[in-house]
């Protein structure tokens, strides 16, 4: 067992990171951020004009760690390295987030359909006040998804939480014909960069 002072912060909701987290032994208490406040969320996903998505998905996901940071210690919590992360879905240069409703989630899945894009994670650590940040590039090529298919797919529930539209791991897996990249990465968090900035701040993954 890892001694208590190699537990970190996790600054994400998502239970994929926490599952990935746990499949390589790392020991994380959850710190999350509101999304939804009189003022709006704490941390804004919205992107500036003329932002390209790897900056956005850097930015995005600094802007989370370091925003956790000042929450710990505003909470006076132990004091503890803080991982955050963020993914998105780029056709074309054009970044896809999370679909609203049905309509919107079938429009997203069309623009992947029978073409390859990019999946970008970007994961920030947050220690001893240092940000060390890697992300990671993904490519997934999608069959050709007939109007059945995104319609049954879109009654689901698992296109509206997700940046694209679709998990990996999830129901759309039969929509994928070849990934080049992290399926780690594709699903949230990238394990190999993340076991690297947790080594960094000496935290053992291994």
């Amino acid at each position: 067992m890892k001694p208590a002072d190699h537990k970190i912060y996790l600054a994400s909701k998502s239970p994929r990171r926490r599952e990935l987290l746990r499949q390589i032994g790392v020991e994380f208490e959850l710190l999350l951020l509101r999304d939804q406040s009189p003022r709006g969320p704490e941390v804004s996903e919205d992107v500036l004009p003329g932002e390209k998505a790897a900056d956005y998905v850097v930015r995005v996901t600094r802007e989370k760690a370091e925003y956790a940071a000042k929450t710990m210690l505003w909470r006076r919590l132990p004091v503890r390295p803080i991982l955050a992360a963020d993914t998105t879905v780029v056709i074309d240069g054009r970044i896809l987030g999370k679909p609203a409703d049905p309509g919107e989630a079938a429009a997203m899945l069309k623009a992947l359909s029978g073409r390859t894009h990019q999946v970008l994670t970007s994961v920030a650590l947050r220690h001893e006040e240092e940000t060390i940040q890697a992300t990671q590039t993904s490519h997934v090529t999608f069959a050709q998804l007939d109007d059945d298919m995104l319609r049954a797919y879109c009654a689901t529930q698992e296109p509206y939480d997700k940046a694209g539209g679709y998990a990996v791991q999830g129901l759309a897996a039969v929509f994928i014909e070849n990934i080049a990249g992290s399926y780690s990465g594709i699903m949230g968090l990238p394990l190999r960069e993340t076991a690297q900035l947790l080594k960094q701040a000496g935290i053992p993954v291994l």
